[in-house]
């Protein structure tokens, strides 16, 4: 079993308006509503890839009622824990006519330690059956900073591979409990290591610098795929994964698919470059559809053969 968490669920509204314009009147010609957040859109790709997944989280009120009865209705299994907030609601706005995109996140509701603390004891408990637990996004008020890293902790000691997907205070002191593997994308791993990515030769410099933050093993998404530090000691490579981009319907959720792709490879013994390279024709297939997480498989596995798997040369100095 594949457990992801998700700490800041959400109910995520994607509208789409043509010619979309700040202080103008506008009438969608589309609009979808899903359950969301980032461990849950990686719920959903898992559960279309056919591979055995609990999304696991937290969810109040009405709108957490009903995201967790939307994953149900999806066939995917929903371990929430409840608490008393409100569950957020999301809002997404795509342009058709020029692609463009534009995200409104709610903050969350607040949390208790109390909730917490209920949260933590009910995924230990579903991680004893578990090979893998992605922690991903970002987490309510209330949440300490050492959340995910508490939770690499508890996780590996269980013995299941962590694979962490966050930002802020969450990643740094999730990348000191040293996860298994860290996912960012450019923004969140320049976050992270403190600089920004000009070139490939900074993007090198980032997985390094994510690698003696504490992580395992390095990826960070880019728009044409993904470049990555993978293996141990002698086994280590670098390498770059990348695919021709697609004309998209929307973005919202194409990295949560890359990691779902990722994930369900890993799960399956794969080996590195392939595990990448699933990822990122499932992030490039996503991004046809209109909604986080939603993917189509059998045009997935046909995007594989578009996807180009590169091996580079590891910079000097890489624990």
């Amino acid at each position: 079993m594949i457990l992801t968490v998700t700490l800041n669920a959400a109910i995520d509204r994607t509208i789409a308006v043509p010619n979309f314009r700040l202080g103008q009147r506008h009438r969608a010609v589309e609009t979808r509503s899903t359950a969301g957040g980032k461990g849950v859109n990686v719920a959903r790709a898992l559960r279309l890839l056919g591979k055995p997944v609990i999304a696991a989280g937290l969810a109040g009120g009405a709108t957490g009622t009903r995201l967790v009865e939307q994953l149900r209705a999806e066939s995917v299994l929903a371990e929430f824990t409840r608490i008393a907030g409100e569950s957020r609601t999301n809002l997404a706005v795509i342009d058709p006519t020029s692609g463009e995109q534009t995200e409104i996140n709610d903050r969350g509701p607040d949390v208790s330690a109390e909730e917490i603390e209920l949260f933590v004891e009910r995924l230990l408990y579903l991680a004893q059956g578990a090979s893998a637990c992605v922690l991903a996004g970002s987490v309510p008020p209330g949440t300490p900073d050492d959340l995910y890293a508490r939770l690499v902790v508890a996780l590996r000691g269980l013995g299941v591979l962590t694979v962490l997907d966050a930002a802020g205070e969450q990643m740094r002191a999730g990348l000191r409990a040293g996860p298994a593997v860290v996912a960012p994308n450019v923004v969140e791993a320049e976050e992270a290591v403190g600089h920004e990515f000009n070139d490939a030769d900074d993007l090198a410099l980032g997985l390094t610098g994510l690698l003696e933050m504490g992580a395992g093993e390095a990826i960070i998404t880019t728009e044409t795929g993904c470049v990555a530090i993978v293996g141990e000691g002698a086994e280590r490579r670098r390498l770059e994964a990348r695919i021709e981009q697609l004309e998209p319907v929307a973005t919202v959720g194409s990295g949560d698919s890359f990691l779902a792709g990722y994930v369900a490879a890993r799960h399956e013994g794969a080996a590195p470059g392939e595990c990448l390279a699933l990822g990122v024709a499932c992030g490039a297939e996503s991004t046809q559809h209109f909604g986080a997480g939603t993917l189509d498989r059998r045009e997935a596995e046909r995007l594989l053969g578009r996807v180009e798997v590169s091996e580079l040369e590891i910079p000097a100095g890489v624990p």
